[in-house]
């Protein structure tokens, strides 16, 4: 059965249509030579026996016989016609019978059929044959045999032979061999997908030392799994998160109603109670809207609303709108602007993605601390910077505060859902930016941005470019 596969893939059959198009290739090869050849052939005879015949009139009538002697004489193959004959048509010297019937006298060569003198009398050959009158009525004619030609086919179709049927058969074993290694890997890449099926998500194809077209596609494909299994993991948590997360909350939430209809004696208790419960659902409602808007982003939902966005633009209203937030909790916050800069994105996202980054800052940083936005560009790259002199992100955490849930045991007491950073990493992932957290102490998270369109530097800056204390 696995010769049968082998026989019939689409690799051995590619080899046999290559290998017949090759035989047909070389056939019309030596055909053409060998047409060529006996063209060459005939012509060079055509001009031998014309400057034969041209040099046996210009002799002697006496010196013809004796010339045509000698010249028949030294012919040792056999392949020259020669014969000189009077008026009356009677042979008077060579090895030609009669002058030829359809033989013109006019001197043009021409393929005729001779009678051999003392020969029996059956068709003698075909040779190429010129006849011409001579003075005093004698006529000459000179023929030569170019059997030759049938000689070289001869040679040509045992060298057609040899070369080609070992090269046919090569052909044949070079597209079996091919066909099977083609076999043998898609063989190997079965039995590994079938293992990844079964929930092997390490297992990964095999991509070779060799760089042709089947190990780039597996390495994409790798690269696919590599993804994927990145998604997989973080979706296999992503349930027991939610059900913590939210359980927390509505527990709160229960418990406060079950106190409030037991122990309740006013109505301002139970409104009481009741506010405590609404705040419960509100933030289990927004960890619901976070984790519908995070999947919206990351299902590229938004790409139909990309253009041109001012960078500048929106960290000035980032701060506007949180200038009133981190003055109630006595931080400052300010912007830096080195130059304008726009990119290609969605300005809601953007927006979005800087004011998480702007209400963690201000959320971390303890009173009498300070908060920066900043923007600098250089080139064709825009980097959106925002730091803060509060503890900052530890280098083991520094992945993991991307992964939806994620609370740091030192943050486990501050308001969240641990989602803000997802949301950012969706947004920057979804805009082909690059997000950079930096090392503590001091909190500095970067997006590194390519510029679609970049306006000329600032006439004036906003004010002179501050660094935030982490590198």
């Amino acid at each position: 059965m696995r010769h049968v596969r082998l026989i019939r893939s689409s690799t051995f059959l590619w080899a046999i249509a290559v290998a017949a198009a090759l035989a047909l290739f070389v056939v019309g090869l030596f055909t053409f030579i060998y047409w060529k050849l006996d063209d060459y052939l005939i012509a060079r005879s055509d001009r031998m026996i014309t400057t034969q015949i041209h040099f046996m009139a210009d002799l002697p009538p006496a010196r013809r016989v004796s010339a045509i002697t000698d010249h028949l004489e030294q012919d040792s193959r056999g392949v020259q016609y020669a014969g000189l004959f009077d008026a009356a048509g009677n042979r008077l010297a060579g090895n030609i019978d009669r002058v030829p019937r359809e033989l013109g006298l006019d001197g043009a060569v021409r393929g005729v059929r001779l009678d051999v003198a003392g020969k029996p009398a059956v068709r003698g050959p075909v040779v190429r044959a010129i006849g011409k009158h001579l003075d005093g009525g004698d006529v000459l004619v000179m023929g030569r045999n170019v059997d030759e030609t049938r000689e070289i086919s001869t040679v040509v179709g045992q060298a057609l032979a040899l070369g080609l049927l070992p090269a046919f058969g090569l052909c044949l074993l070079a597209g079996a061999w091919l066909s099977f290694r083609a076999q043998r890997r898609v063989e190997e890449v079965n039995q590994r997908v079938q293992r990844i099926v079964a929930g092997e998500l390490r297992e990964r194809l095999p991509e070779g030392s060799a760089d042709d077209s089947f190990a780039r596609l597996a390495g994409i494909v790798n690269g696919m799994l590599d993804e994927m299994e990145t998604m997989i993991n973080a979706l296999a948590g992503v349930g027991n998160d939610i059900a913590h997360d939210l359980r927390t909350p509505l527990t709160r939430v229960r418990l406060a109603l079950e106190r409030g209809r037991t122990q309740a004696a006013t109505l301002e208790q139970l409104q009481d109670i009741t506010d405590k419960a609404i705040v419960g659902i509100d933030q289990s409602l927004a960890i619901v809207t976070a984790l519908l808007r995070l999947t919206e982003i990351e299902n590229n939902r938004r790409m139909a609303g990309f253009g041109e966005v001012a960078l500048d633009e929106i960290l000035r209203e980032v701060c506007d709108v949180y200038e009133p937030i981190a003055e109630d909790k006595r931080v400052g916050l300010g912007v830096v602007i080195e130059r304008n800069a726009l990119v290609w994105g969605d300005r809601d996202l953007l927006f979005e993605a800087v004011a998480n980054l702007a209400d963690n800052a201000i959320k971390f940083t303890p009173s009498g601390g300070r908060v920066e936005l900043a923007l600098e560009a250089e080139g064709d790259t825009a980097l959106v910077c925002v730091s803060d002199t509060g503890p900052g992100i530890s280098e083991q955490e520094r992945e993991a505060v991307l992964r939806r849930f994620y609370r740091s045991d030192t943050m486990r007491n501050t308001p969240g859902v641990g989602l803000g950073l997802s949301l950012v990493a969706a947004i920057v992932k979804l805009h082909g930016f690059r997000l950079i957290v930096g090392p503590a102490p001091g909190g500095r998270i970067e997006i590194l941005a390519r510029i679609g369109r970049t306006d000329r530097a600032v006439t004036r800056r906003s004010r002179t470019l501050v660094h935030a204390d982490a590198d």
